[in-house]
């Protein structure tokens, strides 16, 4: 709608109900009438409608940005609704897209939503992204953290980023003009199973929420223009004792996204961080293999002499266990190696694999060779053999 009041040449952008719904923002001198209009007229990405995703797609929606689009392939399951408050009780089974779709409409039915019910790839990232002026990270695996970077790099949109883990949290704003990128702070991902995902370390259903809003806080200041961005800044948050600081990140003239430029397309993205550097003893000893539930459950109902050793913390064990297991945490599994035979079969497990995959590693470099880990963990352990022991 565009108008002119009698006596006035100034023109009408918003109809009289969405004065009322943005006035607090139209009375904020850094935003106003001008920044209401840009919030309107912007295009943002979200990678992922999950616990990063939900808060910012709640809080961009009502602040009127005029069309998001969100990528997100996942259905909607019980254990994600402890932080993912995009979705309810109802949700469940749904695809996360549907859910984030509707509930964003309630929030405000004067926004566009473009939905991508895809897992963002290289193929398929630069056809999705382009034509919208930020993308803001939601992601939760490294791989794709990664093509969100230098798929910001090559359309020249600015990367709102955050990640969340346990208590602790990030956030910043990558691929600015004149900023650092993502690769700048962190060259190469981490080897694989050295940091565990959030449905094995957890994280505090709230953390989500705080960093997720920073996103969105961070996305409102880019297309407002107001104030000052996290442009070459990492906000660190300490939810746990409540500690907030930032730390400077310069841009890397050798990066290979956004100094030297080596990253000209997204394949060339997808090989540089697809496959971590190879573990030292997965070379030695070859990778560790692995035994399925069922085969586990098989073996051990014939009578196999075998140590199933759990690698969780107490509390985790508290929880659940699978019968038969002796508990020896990650962190003490070397002080307590003694009290395992070289000579017999040992099968380590965690909660759904990762950690258990390190204590075999350790244990193989010890001189244990008849070593498996336990595919998938005691969540599939649970969903596949013994559904008697609860999921977590």
């Amino acid at each position: 709608m565009t108008a002119t009041s009698p006596g006035s040449t100034v023109a009408v952008d918003f109809a009289p109900d969405e004065y009322l719904r943005y006035s607090r923002h139209l009375i904020l001198p850094e935003i106003g009438l001008d920044g209401q209009r840009a919030l309107r007229r912007a295009r943002v990405l979200l990678v992922g409608a999950g616990g990063l995703g939900s808060p910012a797609a709640l809080y961009l929606a009502a602040a009127g940005v005029g069309t998001l689009g969100l990528v997100d392939f996942d259905a909607v399951d019980v254990s994600n609704l402890q932080r993912q408050i995009l979705h309810g009780t109802r949700d469940i089974g749904r695809l996360k897209i549907d859910s984030a779709r509707d509930r964003l409409a309630d929030i405000n039915p004067g926004v566009h939503v473009e939905s991508f019910p895809v897992r963002l790839t290289a193929a398929n990232a630069r056809e999705i992204a382009t034509g919208f002026d930020l993308i803001l990270d939601g992601t939760d695996t490294f791989a794709t953290r990664y093509l969100v970077n230098d798929l910001c790099v090559l359309l020249g949109a600015p990367n709102v980023y955050g990640s969340i883990f346990r208590f602790d949290g990030q956030a910043s704003v990558f691929a600015a003009a004149d900023g650092p990128c993502y690769r700048c702070l962190y060259p190469a991902p981490p080897p694989a199973g050295l940091v565990p995902a959030c449905a094995e370390g957890g994280v505090l259903g709230v953390l989500p929420g705080l960093v997720g809003t920073i996103q969105a806080t961070e996305a409102i200041k880019l297309i407002t223009g107001a104030g000052t961005p996290l442009v070459g800044r990492l906000l660190l948050v300490d939810a746990l004792h409540w500690r907030v600081r930032t730390v400077r990140v310069q841009r890397d003239p050798a990066c290979p996204a956004c100094g030297t430029r080596a990253i000209r397309d997204l394949t060339d993205a997808e090989q540089l961080c697809a496959v971590p550097v190879p573990d030292e003893l997965d070379a030695a000893f070859g990778a560790v293999p692995d035994i399925e539930p069922v085969a586990l459950a098989e073996r051990l109902r014939s009578g196999h002499p075998i140590d199933l050793i759990d690698v969780r913390e107490p509390h985790e064990w508290e929880i659940a266990r699978i019968e038969g297991a002796h508990l020896i945490p990650l962190a003490s599994l070397e002080s307590r190696f003694h009290e395992l035979s070289p000579d017999r079969d040992i099968v380590v497990h965690c909660k759904v694999g990762g950690r258990s995959a390190q204590a075999a590693r350790r244990l193989r470099a010890a001189g244990f060779r008849h070593v498996w880990n336990l595919a998938g963990g005691i969540q599939r352990w649970s969903r596949e053999v013994d559904p008697g022991v609860p999921e977590y």
